[in-house]
């Protein structure tokens, strides 16, 4: 026979179911202890285990000991100079397919300096976190690299307050799915089917961040710009010769301009006078 619950009661169930979540919210250090776990009846250390690695327990069985499997996202930045840069990032795409990772994007384009045209291209990989060191050295052979850097983010912290957070989420659907079955009136079920809807949504968003941490953890990003050496043109001083010409030409028709402007004035005044003088003298002469 099921249970009859009052709507009093459901919602003081939900509210102890919200803020059990929210204690599960400040699980963010190595070491934990069984109070945080408030949300469970006890204490499952097969979840410590697994949530924080490989823990030596004494004989009381306590833990002595924890220690952390790192987890960290590694981002390479890189540049090299090969002969052609076409078959360069081919080359790499190989590599990356043989090492068990995959393209993520490329592009190849022309490149002008000082009038010269060469080619230069991106290409962005992901590789396997074990493979990404040989996979370094196979890229070094194809040419000179002029330029690497290497990130190391840790989001261990992050990991496992995700995964903690994730597991009490999950134990409180479970416990919210039991009340929803033992509750009659529509009041009660629109109640418990409202908060077991919110605890979904965040299930399912801390499951789409654990996977994305996990992708981000497993494959390392690589980030590589392919260039070709800049070819050196012999023009024997011709085209630099005409440079200076058409420079000088130019500079020397500024000053003339500035000249003139000097002195156009000065010329105006010397016509103006020269006039007046002259008719000056025309009417001396007829007097």
């Amino acid at each position: 026979m099921k249970l009859k619950f009052s709507s009093i009661a459901v919602l003081i169930i939900l509210l102890a179911a919200t803020f059990v979540s929210g204690c599960a919210s400040n699980y963010k250090e190595s070491t934990v202890q069984s109070a945080d776990y408030v949300v469970t009846e006890e204490y499952d250390e097969s979840y410590a285990r697994n949530a924080m690695g490989e823990a030596e327990y004494g004989d009381s069985g306590g833990a002595s000991s924890v220690s952390v499997d790192r987890k960290t996202i590694t981002t390479v930045d890189m540049t090299i100079k090969v002969s052609d840069a076409s078959e360069g990032i081919d080359e790499i795409s190989k590599m990356a397919v043989a090492s068990g990772g995959y393209v993520s994007s490329s592009s190849i384009h022309d490149s002008y300096y000082d009038s010269i045209e060469a080619k230069e291209g991106y290409i962005t990989v992901r590789v396997p976190e074990s493979e990404y060191s040989s996979f370094l050295e196979d890229v070094g052979e194809l040419g000179e690299v002029t330029s690497k850097s290497v990130n190391a983010q840790d989001v261990t912290e992050e990991y496992i307050d995700v995964s903690a957070r994730l597991d009490n989420l999950e134990r409180q659907e479970s416990r919210l799915q039991e009340i929803l079955n033992m509750t009659e009136t529509v009041e009660d079920v629109l109640a418990v089917e409202k908060e077991l809807e919110r605890v979904r949504g965040e299930i399912e968003s801390l499951t789409g961040r654990l996977n994305y941490l996990d992708d981000r953890v497993e494959f390392s990003t690589i980030n590589i710009r392919v260039t070709e050496p800049r070819p050196i043109a012999h023009s024997w001083g011709i085209r630099d010769a005409l440079s200076e010409s058409v420079n000088g030409f130019i500079s020397m028709v500024n000053a003339l301009i500035v000249l003139v402007g000097y002195l156009l004035p000065l010329v105006i005044v010397l016509i103006f006078f020269g006039g007046a003088g002259l008719l000056i003298r025309r009417r001396i002469r007829k007097q």
